[in-house]
């Protein structure tokens, strides 16, 4: 298949060289091929179309409905194993070559009418960069000093790459609690997001 990089170089050969034959040449191609891009001015991406039809009948038409109820009940079989029970079922039907079209007719079902992907955010955290904070009502508890009911919160702070924590004491959720709860001396990297609950 000719490049487009061989099309330029014969355009800039084409002056250089004595004949059509030599530059072709050099460019990697045919002479009657070289001659076809020469009078066409065009490069072989540009010349292409777009492929929208099929070039085969799809062998699996017939026993289609059947493998999309089998991946209905069980969605995590492979192409590869539906494919031998369909060669043992249906015996000379389906030759060895066919895989990879079902490989790809499963793909596409799994993809547009198959159950719906566990969605995965992967979390990275770098040091200095994210800290995390709480406030916790300490009510339930029913915690007594001198007899007294005690009610208070707790403020707790974690850096999230080393895991590294503090808790304080207070008694409402307010930035005085959450500043006398912040370690002294420590700024995160980035501009701290404050999510009070």
């Amino acid at each position: 298949m000719v490049q487009d990089r061989q099309v330029r170089k014969l355009y800039m050969l084409k002056t250089r060289e004595k004949t059509l034959g030599a530059a072709a040449s050099k460019s990697g191609m045919d002479e009657k091929t070289a001659r076809k891009y020469l009078r066409s001015g065009k490069l072989p991406s540009q010349s292409k179309i777009p492929h929208t039809w099929k070039t085969r009948k799809d062998p699996f038409v017939d026993v289609w409905e059947d493998v999309r109820e089998l991946l209905g009940t069980t969605p995590g079989l492979e192409a590869k194993t539906i494919f031998e029970d369909l060669q043992r079922t249906h015996e000379g039907l389906f030759a060895d070559g066919q895989l990879r079209t079902l490989q790809r007719k499963v793909k596409r079902w799994r993809a547009l009418e198959g159950p719906g992907q566990e969605t995965f955010f992967p979390q990275i955290h770098e040091p200095g960069d994210l800290g995390e904070m709480d406030f916790t009502s300490m009510n339930e508890l029913k915690v007594t000093l001198g007899g007294l009911r005690f009610d208070h919160l707790v403020f707790h702070f974690v850096l999230t790459y080393s895991n590294w924590d503090t808790g304080t004491i207070c008694f409402s959720e307010s930035f005085e609690s959450m500043s006398l709860g912040w370690p002294s001396g420590y700024t995160l990297r980035s501009q701290p997001v404050l999510d009070i609950f």
